[in-house]
């Protein structure tokens, strides 16, 4: 389960951040998780809630965005959403050409105090 060192990697950056800004605390941190990102969502939500105790984001409002992988048919010229690698183009069942967005992992924001 890699959602677990992926949370302790947040933590130590958000600790990072909170240093160079002179931050004495976290009030809100903002995290996107695409389902094609290889962390599943609920599982590193759930490591995070476990290991924030004693840490910079003890207090915090957490926000974890999903964002759906999207897929790009180039036989249909059809985009459609894709929560799984293996997605098919719903209208021909061909696997897309190309994959725009839904990769992502990465803080998108931190407000501290």
């Amino acid at each position: 389960m890699h959602e677990f060192s992926m949370a302790l990697e947040v933590i130590s950056l958000a600790q990072r951040e909170a240093e160079k800004n002179s931050a004495n605390a976290i009030q809100e941190i903002t995290i996107e998780v695409g389902d094609l990102s290889g962390v599943e969502a609920d599982a590193f939500e759930s490591a995070l809630g476990l290991l924030v105790n004693d840490s910079i984001l003890e207090n915090a409002s957490i926000n974890i965005i999903r964002t759906p992988g999207i897929g790009r048919c180039n036989a249909c010229a059809v985009d459609f959403e894709m929560n799984h690698r293996m997605a098919t183009c719903p209208k021909c069942e061909c696997f897309p050409s190309e994959i725009s967005g839904g990769q992502e992992f990465r803080v998108v924001s931190m407000m501290v105090e």
